[in-house]
């Protein structure tokens, strides 16, 4: 079997890859196939030997598409404002139409020159002009609906062409009528139900569409991290070359506040880096002569010299870019009940529509009565209620969550988490804050614990070092005013000199204790602070330790409460981290994890998940990290905190904005509510049309008992304005704060 990658075009819509994915995956010689609307490609696997690249590419032709080659790279487009400008103008248009076919319906002000009666003429050309706009409008529907019923895979865009086309052209044979004198066939006119309908489904489409090129930005993203040029060594001289021209081998220089150009081995110097995107660790790593180094990789304040090792495709940033692009390409199977249920009624309603037309014939009851009953079996089941049914009550429940700090990016996550058993969280980022903040104050002088901060952090505000950030963000977070520094000074691998109003403040780690001959009597704090995960900070005033600050990457106050409510309600918690495993282990056990995973790579994130996935766990991934990003890309849902990198944000469904994992609890909550309204809503569209099929076929009759297009057309509506106050029951949720 051979696994190729298409890119494909001609795509607009879910209706149009899930056709493509159906047809192909009919095809002898294709054992799967799956097709991304999003990427606008589609990965098959097939047997080379029964098929060709040219068998595939004539596939994708006859399932009306177009094959562009073997896909290579990920285009983007930006989203121009003719979209939004012509939904804008057709929302207007819609209601001129409704105003003018059914406003004197309900004692509305007639507009004079367009009253039915009066300027019948008038009035059918104006519904006419307006409604075939809509048909342009829409034809990507009812070509895709036609394409499906041609390769037997009817949908929704099947069942939505059907009713549309078949109240257009029941509407042009009264209208002509009514130009051959019949005047009262005007009030047999469906062209606003023709009209409503595409507009309906357009609106569900425009507000899934408006961040449809996400995940194509978030990868080329990623493949910015790394610089565009870079500077190596020739012959002792420095030169500046772009990253195709580093060749395995060359020596690359990183000054501090550089990116590493390429994956390599230091060959001489010194730095701390931080590899944050890949390690997921807070903290940046020392690094020098014999270690390792990624590309993306920020030098924060040494200088290094490296050699070239892995280039191009083969760099540490491009696998992940590999893993996250087919990590997207592999999707779990998600039931689409209004599809299934397409899927059977709208053969069953054409069936019964064509059966109920030449049963009349042949009952002698003329052609305009068995034309009349074929069309209003087919308004009656006009998939308006039907095609409502699920995107409201999605469209409602985005809104919610949107307002409660859940931005999700894919309607089909409010389906996929009601099914969720397993989270696997992050640490670095997720569990925790993400950035070094201080975390414990040890006071041994007379100065008061704000004062002793307030040296520190004017101090540390002269420093590059990472820790120095943590003093900085307390100052600012607190209003503190920094103070003024004088003969600032930096020893490396100790700590940091100045003087502040004269006096002589030295901060630095134990080492700066014995290279000033100064006694430590506070061993124990120290270990303990160590202990608890904590980079250690000694305050020195006047030849004596003031006190010693613990520098830590805090747990976040509600996580706690999270694992808690999540274990009451049987879902397992998993902590997946590239942290050490007694960092990762002391975090858990804070926060009521059991489960722990510690010290994996990017790659080994995504395998686990999948191996979580393969034990018949639905999983839900939580992180915030570019190394998160292939993991968040293979679990069944992916979710990413808002303080997390873009890459992350982009390669995850769902966005906590609020940064608050409660959001999980509450997403799941309005996700079971969401089903349940659905379910609902379609059970009583699929009701509503059991009922009313028999009446509009005739059974009804002996009863006087029938209806006509007209009162079809009525009862669609109502069967909508039933499904649309349902599914803005939703609102009324309650959501944990």
């Amino acid at each position: 079997m051979k696994k190729i990658i298409l890119s494909i075009d001609g795509m607009t819509c879910s209706a149009c890859s899930n056709g493509l994915e159906k047809y192909l995956n009919k095809q002898e010689g294709i054992q799967n196939a799956s097709v991304n609307l999003v990427m606008a490609n589609a990965t098959i696997e097939y047997n080379e030997k029964l098929l060709k690249l040219e068998d595939l590419d004539r596939f994708v032709k006859e399932a009306g598409f177009k094959s562009l080659g073997e896909f290579k790279e990920i285009k983007t487009e930006a989203k121009s404002k003719k979209e939004k400008i012509k939904f804008i103008i057709f929302t207007i248009l819609a209601i001129v139409l409704m105003y003018i076919s059914m406003g004197h319906m309900i004692n509305l002000p007639t507009i004079p020159f367009l009253d039915p009666h009066m300027y019948t003429n008038n009035y059918i050309i104006s519904l006419l002009v307006i409604t075939i706009l809509f048909i342009f409008y829409g034809f990507d529907i009812l070509k895709n609906g036609y394409k499906n019923l041609i390769h037997k895979t009817p949908n929704m865009d099947t069942l939505v062409g059907i009713g549309v086309l078949a109240s257009f052209g029941y509407s042009l044979y009264n209208i002509y009528l009514v130009f051959k004198g019949y005047n009262h066939n005007v009030m047999n006119l469906y062209l606003e139900s023709a009209a409503i309908v595409i507009y309906f489904i357009k609106l569900g489409r425009y507000i899934d569409g408006i961040s449809k090129d996400k995940t194509k930005e978030a990868i080329q993203k990623l493949v910015k991290i790394t610089p565009n040029t870079a500077v190596i060594k020739v012959d002792g001289i420095e030169k500046e070359v772009t990253l195709d021209e580093i060749q395995k081998g060359d020596i690359v220089i990183s000054k501090a506040g550089e990116k590493i150009a390429v994956d390599g081995e230091i060959i001489s110097g010194k730095a701390h880096l931080d590899e944050s995107f890949i390690t997921g660790e807070s903290k940046p790593a020392s690094k020098e002569k014999g270690n390792k180094v990624i590309a993306g990789s920020l030098n924060y304040d040494g200088y290094i010299e490296y050699k070239a090792e892995r280039i191009g495709r083969e760099s540490t940033v491009s696998e992940i870019v590999r893993l996250v692009v087919e990590a997207s390409n592999t999707k779990a199977p998600i039931a689409k009940i209004a599809d299934k249920v397409a899927g059977i009624f709208v053969p069953a309603v054409i069936l019964i529509a064509i059966v109920t037309f030449f049963a009349y014939l042949a009952l002698g009851q003329g052609f305009s009565t068995a034309i009349t009953t074929f069309v209003t079996v087919l308004v009656v089941a006009c998939p308006c209620s039907l095609g409502l049914a699920t995107p409201l009550a999605i469209v409602v429940s985005e809104g919610l969550c949107a307002s409660n700090g859940i931005l999700i990016k894919k309607s089909e996550i409010l389906e996929n988490a009601t099914k969720v058993n397993t989270i696997v969280f992050d640490k670095t980022g997720t569990l925790t804050y993400g950035t070094l903040k201080i975390a414990e104050v040890v006071n041994y002088g007379d100065i008061e614990e704000k004062e002793l901060l307030r040296l520190a952090g004017s101090i540390e505000n002269k420093s590059t070092h990472p820790i120095a950030k943590a003093f900085k963000d307390y100052l600012e977070e607190n209003k503190i005013e920094f103070l003024d520094v004088e003969n600032f000074e930096n020893i490396a691998g100790f700590g940091i000199i100045g003087k502040i109003n004269g006096e002589e403040i030295i901060l630095g780690n134990s080492k700066i204790l014995d290279k000033y001959q100064i006694k430590n009597e506070h061993l124990e704090d120290e270990k303990r602070l160590a202990e608890n995960g904590n980079s250690i900070v000694y305050v020195i005033k006047d030849k004596k330790i003031q006190g010693i600050i613990g520098v830590n990457d805090i747990v976040r106050e509600e996580a706690k409460d999270v694992v808690k409510i999540l274990n009451s309600k049987n879902i397992d918690t998993v902590m997946l981290t590239g942290d050490n495993e007694s960092t990762a282990e002391k975090i858990a056990k804070e926060i009521g994890i059991t489960k722990v995973i510690s010290n994996v790579l990017p790659s080994e994130k995504a395998k686990l998940i999948k191996d979580l996935k393969n034990n018949n766990k639905f999983v839900m991934m939580c992180g915030d990290g570019i190394n998160d990003s292939p993991a968040l890309a293979s679990s069944d849902i992916g979710v990413s905190v808002n303080s997390g990198t873009d890459i992350a944000m982009d390669s995850s469904e769902v966005i906590l904005t609020n940064n608050n994992l409660k959001s999980i609890i509450n997403l799941i909550n309005i996700s079971k509510r969401t089903i349940k309204n659905i379910k609902q809503n379609l059970f009583w569209a699929f009701f509503y049309n059991c009922l009313m099929i028999p009446i509009a076929i005739g059974v009804l009759k002996p009863f006087n008992i029938s209806i006509n297009p007209m009162i079809a057309s009525l009862a669609m509506v109502l069967s909508s304005i039933t499904v649309i106050l349902n599914a803005l029951r939703l609102k009324s949720i309650k959501n944990i704060k």
